[in-house]
């Protein structure tokens, strides 16, 4: 069964997910921005982070696959297109292709990493942060247990490309990169006070429109599920975040 695609709210993620770009310094911090040079913001959101990058004297470019996004990274004065990040139309044109949280949902990872190659200028750098191998493992395998009772497909609890750095440091190899550093870095992470039915609404809205009426009852129980492993007594929730974070060169 195809899975409907993900539907990006700019409000909701302000509201339930702004932890997804306040948490991204290490990863900035691998691309070191610097005046004067051409950026690809590859799956920019809202373009809080373009934004940061653009004040480094760089010269950035959004995408995004979201027109919400689009709208609201645009309302921010940025130069944003929307475009698929798995057809990318670039030829030999920036210094260096950034992403954050983004390539986790791009489902055909092949296709991702040969347009960023061909957006590359030769030795330009690709750098990013997104969701590796056991990434809220927790929380899918709680949503994926309780999804038969409700009439959807357990596959929906896992929308994601979630590899080991092995596999993906391979597969930027096998599409003209040299690896630099590609870790994996567990990162548990607090969520807002929405908790983690808000993040369920934010990142998993396919699952929900499955479950239709029932929808609020698969909230309730994947919160009594989880509650033990990630709401400590304070009533704080922790999502299991796991990252891989990565550093190439256009060969």
């Amino acid at each position: 069964m195809a899975a409907p695609a993900q539907v990006w709210s700019a409000e909701t993620y302000q509201r339930h997910a702004r932890f997804v770009s306040d948490l991204a310094d290490g990863v900035t911090e691998w691309l070191a921005p610097r005046p004067g040079e051409r950026i690809l913001d590859l799956g920019c959101g809202d373009g809080v982070l373009t934004e940061k990058l653009a004040a480094s004297g760089a010269t950035v470019l959004g995408v995004d696959a979201s027109p919400d996004f689009v709208a609201a990274a645009t309302a921010r004065g940025l130069d944003v297109r929307l475009v698929d990040g798995m057809a990318l139309p670039f030829e030999a044109e920036f210094d260096a292709v950034f992403t954050n949280a983004a390539l986790h949902w791009m489902l055909e990872p092949a296709k991702v990493a040969a347009g960023v190659r061909r957006a590359l200028k030769p030795g330009g750098r690709y750098v990013g942060e997104f969701g590796g191998h056991a990434n809220v493992a927790s929380l899918r395998t709680a949503l994926a247990a309780i999804a038969p009772r409700y009439g959807v497909d357990p596959a929906r609890a896992h929308p994601w490309y979630f590899p080991t750095p092995e596999t993906f440091g391979r597969l930027l190899a096998e599409n003209g990169f040299s690896v630099s550093r590609c870790v994996l870095i567990p990162r548990p992470t607090i969520l807002p006070d929405s908790g983690i039915v808000g993040w369920i609404e934010t990142f998993m809205n396919p699952y929900l429109k499955d479950a239709a009426a029932s929808a609020p009852d698969v909230l309730a129980e994947a919160e009594a599920l989880l509650a033990p492993a990630l709401r400590d007594a304070n009533g704080v929730w922790t999502a299991d975040y796991v990252r891989i974070r990565f550093e190439a060169n256009a060969i």
